[in-house]
């Protein structure tokens, strides 16, 4: 028997080395095949590394918590807001400039450093340190005010921009707390009080003032009072009292009838806080947070809004909850009780039936008569005139939210 080798089966040496050489080729075809992906695959490499991202740093946290509405204050419309700034980094970061941008990246309102430090605000600081200055782990609040007339279509996007400096001087931006504005209008209500004149006693700038007293007390921190007003009522040529001011009883506006700004129903009242007999005696008396609103009414809205009416005078509150009531109605009469360093109205708008676990909400009273203005607090407290208008008789305004200081009539009663 021939062997397969030699007979005829299987392939012969010449067909051995063809065989050898086609393996040879395939080989070399593989191994070039392998080599120009490990090259291809070492290029990506190489990109990757080249293309790497700029070196990241730890900033700031930027959120706001609130999302604004449009409000008109002496014919301008406005977002009144805040943003909440908290440094993560590990060492302090200077505040240098807040922009805010539309939604097409254009400057709505922007604050240098030192306009920058006067609308910031923090818990853990004095109000004369530096508030731009950020250590560590420290949150800070700034409190915008941004114009919308010009920039209508703003209101599909809002951002703030942040420019800051770090302890070596280098300076960097972060973006954030993106938003969209919150179209619906304001509330237009009655007046709560008649006659006047009436100054009209807020400011955004006063560390203490109601745009800047928060209250976490049920996990989340909220500014009830964001658009309160203290109505205090004054005389034609200054003034807040007769003789010495020493008793509730001598400022005018004592005991003066509060109204129902709408149609609507009670929601709540708080009665039973008495009243100091001297100013002195409330002032040094500490009022516990739950007794802060003093005697008040609450007003369902509707919508879920509420307004509040605080410091009540004792046994003056003609209503109780489930009432009807109707705008204009008499519900109960200025005071001096909870925490108030002098008789007035505290009047606010919130998204809640609690004094303090709640939102402030814009609003706008319609109307009234702007008869001037206090150039400053400090000539109020000193009881010194108040600014006329420019306007004979006054500006009647409707649809608008009272500047601050102004002062206004609501008709219908005699100036003391």
């Amino acid at each position: 028997m021939q062997s397969a080798m030699t007979s005829g089966i299987g392939p012969s040496h010449h067909e051995f080395a063809c065989w050898s050489g086609f393996f040879s080729i395939a080989e070399l075809r593989v191994n070039a095949w392998r080599r120009s992906l490990l090259a291809s695959l070492l290029c990506l490499v190489a990109v990757g590394t080249t293309a790497q991202r700029a070196p990241q740093r730890q900033a700031f946290d930027l959120r706001v918590p609130w999302i604004p509405q449009p409000v008109s204050v002496d014919g301008k419309a406005s977002l009144v807001y805040e943003l909440h700034l908290t440094n993560y980094a590990q060492e302090p970061l200077k505040l240098e400039r807040l922009s805010v941008l539309d939604n097409r990246d254009h400057v709505l309102a922007e604050w240098g450093p030192t306009s920058l430090n006067q609308i910031i605000g923090r818990p853990d600081h004095p109000a004369d340190h530096d508030n731009g200055l950020l250590p560590p782990g420290i949150t800070a609040v700034a409190y915008l005010s941004v114009p919308m007339d010009d920039n209508p279509e703003a209101a599909a996007r809002i951002t703030q921009r942040i420019s800051y400096a770090t302890s070596s001087g280098q300076t960097f931006s972060v973006d954030g707390g993106a938003f969209a504005v919150d179209t619906r209008k304001p509330l237009q209500l009655g007046p709560p009080l008649r006659g006047g004149p009436w100054v009209a006693i807020y400011d955004a700038r006063w560390e203490r003032g109601h745009r800047r007293v928060m209250y976490a007390i049920d996990g989340s921190v909220h500014i009830p009072a964001r658009f309160a007003i203290d109505w205090i009522r004054v005389g034609a040529h200054g003034g807040y009292a007769r003789g010495d001011g020493a008793a509730p009883s001598q400022w005018f506006g004592y005991g003066a009838q509060v109204l129902a700004v709408a149609d609507a129903v009670v929601a709540s009242t708080g009665e039973g806080i008495p009243e100091p007999l001297t100013l002195a005696e409330g002032i040094a008396h500490k009022v516990p947070l739950e007794n802060a609103a003093g005697n008040y009414v609450a007003l369902a809205l509707g919508d879920g809004r509420y307004a509040f009416y605080e410091h009540l005078k004792p046994g003056s509150i003609k209503v109780k909850p489930g009432d009807q009531v109707r705008r204009g109605q008499v519900i109960a009469q200025l005071g001096f009780t909870g925490e108030s360093t002098g008789p007035h109205l505290h009047f606010h708008v919130s998204d809640a039936n609690a004094p303090l676990d709640a939102e402030g909400l814009p609003y706008a009273l319609d109307p009234f008569r702007v008869l001037g203005a206090y150039p400053s607090i400090e000539t109020f407290d000193q009881g010194k005139p108040w600014l006329p208008s420019d306007k004979a008789g006054g500006d009647v305004r409707t649809g608008e939210f009272p500047a601050p200081l102004s002062v206004v009539d609501f008709g219908g009663a005699a100036m003391p």
